[in-house]
């Protein structure tokens, strides 16, 4: 009998293989004779023991938070060098203080009726900005829904926040999506989607993309994914599979938590009972650092070193757990009071408020004073409500556009709804106010 050919691998396969390195057996692992280790397959590097004990958390510190300026703006990093120009700092800073305008001015028009739905970012500017200024532009973003900085930072502008918000006919995503689910392909941050972790195996995914697309074309210029989350998130069973999956597949993907306290009404102290988020990072072999999150240099430091690691030796995941507050309710559908309470929430605004931090440490720089941060809020809030009464005014996209961009022709099921619309639009034109629609929808209906 001929012998069957044997088929060459594909070069996805051929690409794992190299990545992956040596291959190791597990039948190659013996326990040598009188060995003072464990050499199993699971746990190579493990001592023997004749006292039985079980670990406890509580035998175990806390993993440290690191901070380079304390909440007076006082330097307390010694090794800590800002590596920014005055005015490249104070351009972050104005893109905090735009992000904090604008959860202001949104949130209130949606108690007026004007806005559908919102979440603020309150308390966690430093965080979403600090991290997205180490990052480069060609790096691959992930976020969640409380990551207005990151856009912000990237280049997103006052007039794109708005066009989604009102989901009017310059809205990329043609409004349909809720609000503040914003994306930019330019910006390559993916488009924000509702469930909670859902993005990061995506990140995990995409990042081990970045890393064989490098293998095949070394001139390509190496880039990492960032997935931004809160610790609520944390409790889907996707952040534990990301987290193998970049571990055992050494991604370049940096995991950014916000741990703010609160999972939409429920405390961390209900959410876990361990060492934070951090200490999962450990748990999966990976490179972790935990940082006070209303520093926003301390977040910025961290998240340069996680990019520098995250690219080493090919590719590897790296977990920041930053340290905040949610200051704001969880969203508008939200009374954070019922849960938790008010002079709690007025203590953390006045105590350690992360705009607060960094101006007090670019005042005692001599770079920034009242003056110019009365400017600077006069200027941005006129430019915020411009926007807003420009988003506000424009026309919704055309209605037959809701049915476009799934199939390359509309298939039967769907020219029937475009049917039953167009019937019912006809039958009660009293009913529908089509005054803010593109003219001609009903004509593009009936196509």
């Amino acid at each position: 009998m001929r012998p069957r050919a044997v088929q060459p691998p594909s070069l996805f396969v051929a690409a794992t293989c190299a990545l992956q390195g040596v291959r190791r057996d597990s039948s190659s692992l013996s326990q040598r004779p009188d060995a003072k280790h464990v050499s199993f397959p699971g746990a190579v590097k493990s001592a023997f023991s004749n006292t039985m004990r079980f670990e406890q958390p509580s035998t175990y510190p806390a993993l440290p938070t690191y901070r380079a300026v304390d909440q007076h703006g006082e330097v307390v990093d010694p090794a800590f060098k800002p590596d920014l120009s005055d005015e490249a700092v104070i351009k972050l800073y104005r893109d905090m203080l735009t992000v904090s305008i604008m959860d202001l001015v949104m949130f209130d028009a949606q108690r007026q009726g004007r806005l559908s739905f919102y979440m603020v970012s309150a308390g966690e500017e430093a965080v979403s900005v600090g991290t997205a200024s180490a990052l480069e532009k060609e790096d691959v973003i992930f976020c969640q829904y409380r990551e207005q900085g990151v856009f912000k930072q990237r280049g997103f502008t006052l007039a794109d926040f708005m066009n989604q918000l009102f989901a009017n006919r310059k809205d990329p995503g043609k409004g349909r999506n809720m609000p503040v689910h914003y994306g930019s392909r330019e910006l390559n941050i993916h488009t924000i989607s509702s469930p909670l972790a859902t993005q990061l195996p995506q990140a995990s995914g995409a990042a081990y993309a970045l890393k064989i697309q490098r293998m095949q074309d070394p001139s390509i210029p190496p880039r990492v994914v960032a997935a931004y989350f809160g610790e609520g998130a944390a409790s889907e069973g996707d952040f534990h599979a990301a987290l193998n999956i970049a571990a055992t597949r050494s991604c370049p993907v940096i995991f950014i938590c916000r741990n703010n306290g609160y999972a939409i009404s429920t405390p961390t102290l209900e959410q876990y009972r361990g060492d934070g988020i951090a200490s999962r990072g450990l748990g999966y072999g990976i490179e972790t650092i935990r940082v006070d999150g209303n520093d926003f240099w301390a977040v910025r430091e961290a998240t340069k070193k996680a990019r520098e690691l995250a690219l080493q030796d090919g590719g590897k995941p790296v977990l920041i757990e930053a340290m905040t507050y949610r200051v704001s309710h969880h969203s508008t559908s939200d009374d954070s009071f019922a849960y938790r309470a008010r002079v709690e929430v007025e203590d953390w605004k006045r105590r350690d408020n992360p705009i607060a931090r960094l101006r007090k440490w670019m005042e005692a720089k001599g770079f920034w004073d009242e003056t110019k941060e009365k400017d600077a809020r006069d200027s941005i809030r006129r430019d915020v409500l411009k926007a807003f009464s420009e988003a506000e005014r424009e026309k919704k996209p055309p209605v037959w556009t809701m049915f476009e961009d799934v199939y390359e022709n509309l298939t039967p099921d769907l020219e029937a709804q475009m049917k039953v619309l167009k019937e019912q639009l006809e039958a009660y034109p009293d009913e529908y106010d089509l005054g803010e629609f593109e003219s001609g929808d009903k004509e593009s209906l009936g196509k």
